[in-house]
């Protein structure tokens, strides 16, 4: 992982500002169906932060939530409706989006859920077929 680190990031629109500090306990790619459709995209980028590393410093009257699963709660701007990050309680980590945090050195280091894939990726990366066995899942690898 990269040196400790202290980013700034923001929603689409600026009126949602938060901070990361420190290092963050994991980065890579999340395949799952959820994220796809939250992101509208094939994959999303993700880095995983203690929530005492993720500080809201402006704009926070300004966050929307919604969990469609106890596991994430899903957080956005209701200005602009960019997406800012997810809370995940029962890993006890905050997914900040690499997208809103463009200064963090991204150096993904997994790919998860990916047996949902619909973007394969040979990057040579490790690909759980769920969560590694230490954030609850099978630990069990898939094939490139």
């Amino acid at each position: 992982m990269n040196d400790p680190v202290t980013c700034t990031g923001r929603c689409f629109c600026g009126t949602v500002e938060i901070e990361v500090r420190g290092e963050p306990a994991a980065m890579g790619y999340c395949h799952c169906e959820s994220c796809r459709h939250w992101s509208a995209g094939p994959v999303n980028a993700f880095s995983l932060w203690p929530p005492d590393a993720v500080t809201v410093t402006r704009g926070n009257d300004k966050l929307r939530s919604y969990n469609k699963t106890p596991g994430s709660i899903r957080k956005w701007c209701d200005n602009c409706g960019g997406h800012v990050l997810t809370e995940h309680p029962a890993m006890g980590l905050v997914d900040v989006y690499v997208a809103v945090i463009p200064q963090l050195g991204f150096d993904p280091g997994v790919h998860v859920h990916y047996q949902e894939s619909v973007l394969r990726m040979q990057d040579g990366l490790p690909k759980q077929k769920d969560l590694p066995a230490e954030m609850g899942g099978s630990g069990e690898l898939l094939t490139e």
